[in-house]
This record gives C-alpha cells, sequence and structure tokens, in this order.
C-alpha cells in the first residue's frame, strides 16, 4: 500500500473506481455541483496504490466557501475504494493521510456529505453542520463537517458555497421567507 499524489495518468483508474463505487448518476448530487468548473486541489488529491502501482482508492479536496461568512474550507470527496479492495483499509489510510495533508497546508474546515458511520471515527460529526446548509438535497445525518483547527465553526452559519464568487450557481429561496430552499429549519 503505497500513497501517492494523483497524476494525470492516473485519470482512467480513479473515474472507473468511482463509477463501481457509486451508483449511476452520482454527477446529479449536490455536492457535485459544488465542483462543477472548479479544479480539485491537486496537492490534496491522492492515490492508494497496490504492489505493481495500480490504483486501489482516491481522494480529492474540492476549495468551498462557507456560510455567508465565506469562511475557506475543503469539501472532501469523493473517497473511493476499488469494490473489490474494500475493508483492507485503503481508504482509511487515504483519509489519515489526506485530512494530515490538509491541515498541514494551514486548511481550519473540511465539510464531507456521507455515511456517518465510515467518518465519525475521523472526527466528522453532523453537530459541526447544524448552522450550515448545503445549497440542494442532502439527506441531513449525512452532511458532516470537521474542524482542523479547533473552534474554526465557531460563528460560521449559512450556505456552503463554491470557493469562487463567479463560479457561484443559483440557490433556490423558500418563496416570501429568504431563506434557502434546502436549508434545515
Amino acid at each position: 500500500m503505497t500513497i501517492r499524489f494523483e497524476t494525470p495518468h492516473d485519470a482512467a483508474a480513479v473515474d472507473d473506481i468511482l463509477d463501481r463505487s457509486f451508483a449511476p448518476g452520482r454527477e446529479r448530487k449536490t455536492a457535485y455541483r459544488l465542483r462543477d468548473g472548479v479544479d480539485h486541489i491537486p496537492h490534496l488529491a491522492f492515490v492508494n496504490t497496490v504492489p505493481g502501482g495500480g490504483v486501489a482508492a482516491t481522494l480529492r479536496f474540492w476549495p468551498i466557501a462557507v456560510g455567508w461568512e465565506r469562511a475557506p474550507g475543503l469539501l472532501l470527496g469523493p473517497l473511493a475504494v476499488d469494490p473489490a479492495l474494500q475493508g483492507l483499509g485503503f481508504g482509511k489510510a487515504l483519509m489519515r493521510h489526506g485530512l494530515a495533508a490538509a491541515a498541514a497546508d494551514g486548511h481550519r474546515i473540511v465539510v464531507l456529505v456521507g455515511d456517518p458511520g465510515y467518518y465519525e471515527p475521523f472526527g466528522f460529526t453532523r453537530a459541526l453542520t447544524r448552522n450550515l446548509a448545503m445549497p440542494g438535497p442532502v439527506e441531513a445525518h449525512r452532511f458532516l463537517a470537521r474542524e482542523l483547527v479547533p473552534g474554526a465553526l465557531d460563528g460560521v452559519h449559512g450556505m456552503i458555497q463554491r470557493a469562487s464568487a463567479d463560479a457561484a450557481f443559483p440557490i433556490p429561496a423558500i418563496a416570501g421567507t429568504g431563506l434557502p430552499a434546502f436549508a434545515e429549519p
């Protein structure tokens, strides 16, 4: 098991793992909308390989703005492991490595949409997203965050947004309220 930076030569293998790991239509999900038109952070894109160099797992981070304060943050994902290699620690090793690299790079906040049972042991919690909303439908219990710096989310509230203001996409509002249509009460 070797973790290294993702390279352009890994693209086909990464796409294959993503296609086999997630249901069809994954590109229509809210987290993917935040990625549209925004490049992942190359020095925070990793693959875990098997002996011989084949890609076993992939992890990327994307820049986002958190809340109305537009606090800089990261959107984690997708994290995917070749289905034939799941349960062998490839994903967990990538998570530990990726989070350490993000912290060393000075990032303070990471959000994701994923399985709480998998991500909570890495410090992700629903409690940190209670004052935040995604700009589209997500299952509330799967919307998680982790502070890489304690207190990084103190006072931060509102919508998760694309990192670039000019890359924003429309957020539907609840008629007459001014609230985003997908915000939780």
